[in-house]
């Protein structure tokens, strides 16, 4: 299986880039010029590197790179950084998602591409009446006018729910929504919901990087994982545990 990871230099992406490998998975990664990419992981005989800024690519080059996957995952994010919260480009996710899905189907594979986005459990699911108080509606309100990320990660999961759908010829997709994240040095135990199980907002949970990485792991690798999620929203926490056997 070949998958394409964009955002792979990043702290959750290398994590997941690391763990496909060691599947056994051919991956080609995009990381901007400059990026730093861990040495095991650009030693590694299934990885091929893309050195450019997604957005930069033209349509065609896209498909190129898209062309013979069998997976495609965005891990992009903006950094927390005042230039990278309200600098350009401020619809990162929502554009390259955009981009991505059009190259896909640009190429019109046999079987439909698997495509995994990296979001956030601040995010609600209208597809679902997932409640919400509301204090947390009114907070979620001033992100979405004040904090150009979060409006962008809406934006990027409602594409996947209304222009994708459920039904689509050349895409499934997968919306994974991790709580408050952390730094793990190995995966340990996590659980994942329909919906939030707590208030992102003022009862949040943790979720480790490495678990994100391990969780889209098994939906590209495994059938039955992502036969569960599939077309869904799926929110992840860790377990206070010290097992370093991950539940699903």
């Amino acid at each position: 299986m070949t998958i394409l990871v964009v955002g792979a230099s990043g702290a959750t992406g290398r994590l997941l880039v690391e763990q496909l490998l060691n599947r056994g998975q051919s991956v080609r990664i995009v990381v901007r010029p400059g990026s730093h990419v861990p040495d095991s992981i650009m030693s590694h005989e299934n990885m091929s590197l893309i050195r450019a800024s997604i957005l930069d690519l033209s349509d065609s080059e896209l498909a190129g790179h898209v062309r013979g996957c069998h997976a495609v995952v965005s891990c992009l994010g903006h950094n927390l950084s005042f230039r990278g919260i309200f600098g350009r480009p401020r619809r990162l996710v929502t554009d390259a998602t955009r981009r991505l899905c059009r190259a896909i189907r640009a190429n019109k594979p046999k079987i439909p591409v698997r495509f995994v986005l990296m979001n956030t459990a601040g995010n609600r699911n209208l597809d679902l009446d997932e409640p919400v108080s509301f204090g947390q509606k009114c907070v979620i309100w001033l992100l979405r006018m004040l904090v150009p990320p979060h409006a962008d990660n809406e934006d990027a999961a409602n594409f996947l729910r209304t222009e994708i759908g459920q039904h689509d010829e050349s895409i499934e997709w997968v919306a994974v929504r991790p709580d408050t994240l952390i730094d793990e040095c190995e995966v340990t135990a996590y659980e994942t919901h329909t919906s939030p199980a707590r208030s992102a907002i003022f009862d949040a949970g943790t979720t480790s990087r490495i678990n994100v990485g391990h969780f889209i792991a098994d939906l590209i690798t495994d059938r039955d994982t992502w036969r569960k999620w599939k077309g869904q929203m799926p929110v992840i926490y860790n377990i206070n545990s010290s097992a370093s056997v991950a539940e699903r």
